[in-house]
């Protein structure tokens, strides 16, 4: 069984000369000639009460966004991702990050990648994305806002979710405050700050939520493709490199962090909700380690147009089914999933009566409960509605 989905890009950093160019010009272009940045130089105590009401609210926007950089721009930071020579060749991936392959010892250090990423604690825990760490063998090296450079170690990946830790010594740091993401209402205000294309550090662009509750699928070609549950759409606009980076409101508080953006369009991000984030930052801070209930499955959540697609009887739910590959299989052997019974084709309506819908989605659920604890599953299989009891495992990856 076979989906057709849209596969968004993950923001991973493919900086060329022409794109370092390009995002020079274009800085230089909107910085000089905005008749926006005319508006912030007045106070708008200054203007009189007759003033268009519109204008106002225009320049208290402008004035709350300006103090919300001001207070997040420190705890946001550049991440430089670093191989050693000898472990690249010319036919690596990631080889076009620098031309100078051919003249480097085979102890040097070579930027070959990169991104952005936010403290969590004061003590040096930062978050960014999975993908932008993902290699083997590597240093990352981050850089702050007032350009102090700082070794960081990665400390834990998650299994599920495009997230990664990074812990920094050897300073005290501002960390971030979040906001709650399961309150998000589109067209809301937001703010994105990230290392645009590796040479604009803390770029600010702002823009609006244009949806909530999105589930897309996403990868490059040098990165397998995860879906990104409950995602938040935004059309702030979200360069390569920004990946990791904090998407916030004008109350300063983090709601998302910025992980892909579409291929077949401008204006087109994605953000991991808030909640995601802080549920593995806890993880990390009270068991050191990523803890995650597992049930063992591999499914889709169900719509209207899906169902009559698959001419179902039922229009909401997880459905289980297989990949394209071998070992995407439906159902886990050995999984408590397997050992309950469960089979590919089953729909899951409800966990502990709590109906599944593509708000309110299997993993969302099940992320809710701890290991060990035993759930009660209503299946539709067929025509048949059934009652099954599960005992969730730990994730083991």
């Amino acid at each position: 069984m076979r989906f057709s989905r849209t596969i968004f890009f993950l923001v991973i950093l493919f900086a060329t000369a022409a794109g370092f160019f390009g995002g020079f010009l274009s800085l230089f272009i909107f910085s000089t000639f905005s008749p926006l940045s005319l508006l912030i130089r007045e106070d708008s105590s200054s203007f009189s009460s007759s003033m268009n009401p519109a204008l106002i609210g225009l320049i208290e926007e402008e004035s709350a966004t300006i103090e919300v950089v001001e207070e997040l721009r420190p705890s946001v930071v550049s991440i430089l991702v670093k191989k050693q020579a000898s472990d690249l060749s010319f036919e690596d991936p990631f080889l076009f990050f620098n031309d100078r392959l051919g003249e480097s010892k085979n102890d040097e250090w070579i930027t070959v990648g990169g991104g952005t990423g936010f403290f969590v604690t004061s003590g040096g825990l930062l978050v960014t994305n999975k993908h932008v760490v993902d290699q083997e063998n590597a240093q990352f090296v981050i850089v702050t806002d007032d350009d102090i450079e700082f070794s960081a170690t990665l400390v834990a990946k998650d299994p599920f979710f495009d997230i990664a830790l990074l812990q920094v010594e050897g300073n005290t740091f501002l960390p971030v405050r979040f906001g709650d993401s399961r309150h998000l209402r589109v067209g809301q205000t937001v703010i994105a700050i990230g290392n645009s294309l590796s040479e604009f550090r803390n770029t600010v662009t702002k823009g609006v939520i244009s949806g909530v509750h999105r589930s897309v699928q996403a990868g490059t070609d040098l990165y397998d493709t995860e879906w990104i549950e409950e995602a938040i759409q935004t059309d702030a606009a979200i360069n390569p490199g920004n990946s990791g980076g904090p998407l916030i409101n004008l109350f300063g508080e983090v709601i998302g962090m910025n992980t892909a953006i579409s291929s077949q369009g401008q204006g087109i991000g994605f953000a991991i909700p808030s909640e995601n984030i802080q549920a593995v930052v806890n993880d990390m801070n009270t068991m050191g380690r990523i803890v995650y209930p597992w049930l063992g499955v591999r499914f889709v959540m169900l719509d209207e147009m899906m169902a009559k697609e698959l001419d179902l009887s039922v229009s909401q739910g997880a459905l289980l089914v297989s990949g394209d590959k071998e070992n995407e299989v439906a159902v886990i052997s050995e999984s408590p999933a397997d050992e309950a019974g469960l089979l590919k084709g089953d729909i899951i309506l409800s966990v502990n009566d709590q109906v599944l819908d593509i708000r309110n989605t299997l993993a969302k659920v099940i992320r809710a409960f701890e290991p060990g604890v035993e759930v009660v599953l209503t299946i539709k299989r067929g025509q048949d509605l059934l009652t099954i009891t599960v005992q969730l495992a730990e994730y083991q990856p």
